[in-house]
């Protein structure tokens, strides 16, 4: 509608400039009247009319749309039948109602044109004057001509659509598959904690951003006597107890800090962005949580964890960070387990 009303200022403009500057035989005030202010307000009125259908009836939007389209047409051919092409107008709503991919749509603005091509034939002397039979048959063929090229582009725009959403979707299938896949990858399938690799993948990250000044604490974690219960209550119970360990452990640490299930019964903790008495008491909150759970599997007996703990210095490696916290694991199981051992709480 918004062009309708361009076409209207720039038709009003021209035909302005038109009798201003070039030689013109109409007069003035049947110029004025006629041509320029009479015919401007009714196309005027018709697109305004045509825009509050579309306010209060939504569905007849497209309807509105080409009527107003072909109504306009005929009021410019009317006042420029003198043009030898000015019927060409009629051919602009046709090939606009391809852009809006709709087969139907394109059809019944064909057949406007052609009735108000033919409205225009009957009741309009001038234009009949104007008109020769060779006319008469070449401006409805070009009408059909157009109709069949925007119909044409219609079917082949369709099938292009068709081609890029079934592309979209197959992309957006590899998407999730390939999200799916990672994040398998990357998990323990029973724990739904991060798995071995993914630890050493975090923790070469740790060290990297250790040594620009953003330290970390390390945790080692092992379940107290797992094979006994494995071998007592068989490896479903062990299943059992190895996913309620693992949910106190994500339970209980930050956003930040990453847990993973490194092997078996052991779990792997990095801590970040806390002092290291902040992490030692999330890690014994963590172990007095999970020797306080009991679990019905067991005839109501709790579990216990064995804690080793120790914070990132500029003076380790990777590999003697890991083997210092594995050692400190170690100590606490031989002074008699379910404890957190560090450098600063001794076995």
């Amino acid at each position: 509608m918004l062009t309708y009303w361009i076409v209207i200022a720039v038709h009003f403009a021209a035909q302005l400039l038109s009798f201003l500057l070039l030689p013109y035989s109409t007069g003035v005030r049947e110029f004025y009247l006629n041509i320029l202010i009479y015919p401007t307000l009714f196309m005027s009125g018709v697109v305004a009319l045509a825009q509050h259908i579309q306010y209060v009836a939504v569905k007849y939007s497209f309807i509105c749309l080409f009527v107003t389209g072909t109504i306009i047409s005929m009021v410019i051919i009317h006042l420029n039948m003198d043009i030898r092409i000015i019927a060409a107008v009629m051919l602009l709503p046709i090939v606009s109602s391809a852009i809006f991919f709709r087969l139907d749509l394109t059809l019944f603005t064909a057949a406007l044109q052609i009735v108000g091509f033919f409205t225009l034939y009957q009741w309009d002397y001038w234009f009949r004057a104007f008109m020769s039979p060779f006319d008469l048959i070449s401006i409805p063929i070009f009408f059909a001509i157009s109709t069949l090229v925007a119909s044409i582009i219609i079917i082949s725009g369709r099938e292009l659509v068709n081609d890029l959403e079934a592309t979209m979707t197959a992309k957006q299938d590899l998407i999730i598959e390939n999200a799916i896949m990672s994040k398998l990858s990357k998990t323990d399938a029973l724990t739904n904690l991060f798995n071995h690799i993914s630890f050493h993948e975090f923790y070469e990250k740790a060290l990297e951003y250790a040594d620009k000044g953003a330290p970390f604490h390390l945790a080692l974690i092992d379940i107290d006597y797992f094979k006994s219960i494995n071998d007592t209550y068989g490896h479903r119970v062990g299943d059992i107890i190895l996913t309620r360990v693992s949910q106190t452990i994500k339970d209980n640490i930050s956003p930040i800090d990453i847990a993973s299930r490194y092997g078996g019964e052991e779990f792997t903790i990095l801590l970040f962005e806390q002092t290291f008495d902040n992490a030692y008491a999330l890690i014994e909150k963590i172990r007095t949580k999970i020797s306080q759970t009991v679990h019905e599997e067991l005839g109501g007996k709790p579990v216990t964890v064995s804690i080793g703990l120790k914070s990132y210095s500029r003076t380790v490696t990777k590999e003697s960070l890991f083997e210092d916290v594995d050692a400190l694991l170690y100590a606490a199981k031989r002074s008699g387990k379910n404890k957190t051992v560090t450098p600063f709480h001794p076995a």
